[in-house]
């Protein structure tokens, strides 16, 4: 990295840090995800080609970490979704024949083969997809947490759990 880039990007930080992150936080509504957003602004902003074309480095770095914090807000509106279609109705019990919600012994045997069907997408990951995956779902670590533990970019780790997503989807027949 050449010294006039170090140099903008800790003038830039300095200046602009703490802003930056308040104005994610109204967006993302979490400090500690904006904290992770403005983290990857900066390096997105590092990875310019030529930092002279920016006019305003400030607007820049702003557009940049609201876009990712859009990014973000649609990824989990999606995800919430996806989930919400996978779950009962609220308030629905076992044997509530009304909302489809019932431990018959078809759907026990859909969920095994469901369930059987995940674990054979599991097995077939790649080992860094997977270990990312298995992070993120079962010990509920954040991109960058699963990003700093594994070494490897936060845009990696998005890959790669989408690539789980895909793979799971696709075994068990949902649509992708």
């Amino acid at each position: 990295m050449s010294r006039a880039r170090k140099s903008l990007l800790e003038k830039l930080f300095a200046d602009h840090g703490q802003a930056l992150v308040r104005f994610i936080t109204r967006i993302v509504r979490s400090t500690e995800d904006a904290e992770d957003i403005a983290q990857h602004a900066y390096l997105r902003l590092q990875k310019l080609s030529d930092e002279k074309d920016l006019e305003n480095p400030r607007a820049y770095l702003f557009q940049i970490a609201n876009n990712l914090a859009v990014d973000q807000l649609r990824r989990g509106k999606l995800h919430i979704e996806y989930v919400s279609q996978q779950l009962p109705p609220e308030g629905a019990t076992p044997g509530d024949d009304d909302h489809g919600y019932h431990q018959s012994p078809e759907r026990v045997l859909a969920a095994r083969q469901q369930l059987q069907a995940i674990h054979q997408a599991m097995d077939s990951l790649p080992l860094k997809c997977r270990q990312a995956f298995l992070l993120h779902r079962s010990r509920g670590l954040s991109y960058a947490e699963i990003a700093h533990e594994m070494n490897i970019s936060v845009s990696s780790v998005e890959k790669y759990i989408l690539q789980a997503l895909k793979v799971c989807r696709q075994k068990v027949g949902a649509p992708a």
